[in-house]
């Protein structure tokens, strides 16, 4: 049978089938679900970073520069057109932000949280020989007695 016919002849609701399944399996493991609740934490830590920025920390920094208008309005003026240098200024820190807690957190945090396990691996002394026969006694006196 040439290509063509062995195309034509599967039935095309088991080809729908075997695609909804794979993408089901694919979609519903663990680790794509923990993946998107850590987009959707990230989009909503993203939202309070920038709230942050933009409420808070841009406007003092407004108050403590000398200056007539808030750092919405800073801009350069160049042939007419306006190339507002402010928002950008408000973008970097909220950047600086956003990258400071994922240093602390991913770094740092995270960082001790695996040296702290590897600590605790290696606070366990392997057993030494008279160790192991001595726990191999203890087992059989164990078994007997059972």
């Amino acid at each position: 049978m040439d290509p063509i016919h062995k195309v034509a002849s599967t039935v095309p609701t088991q080809k729908a089938y075997s695609l909804f399944e794979e993408f089901k399996n694919f979609a519903f493991k663990g680790n794509v679900v923990d993946l998107a609740v850590g987009v959707i934490i990230g989009a909503a830590f993203g939202k309070i970073v920038d709230s942050l920025v933009r409420h808070i920390i841009m406007p003092t920094i407004s108050v403590i520069l000398p200056a007539e208008q808030s750092y919405l309005e800073w801009k350069w003026v160049i042939d007419g057109k306006d190339i507002p240098y402010g928002l950008f200024l408000g973008e970097i820190v909220n950047f600086l932000i956003v990258a400071l807690a994922l240093f602390l957190f991913v770094v740092k945090f995270l960082g001790w949280v695996m040296r702290t396990r590897k600590e605790d691996k290696a606070a366990l002394p392997p057993l030494t020989k008279d160790q192991e026969l001595l726990t191999e006694i203890r087992d059989l006196l164990k078994r007997e007695r059972a």
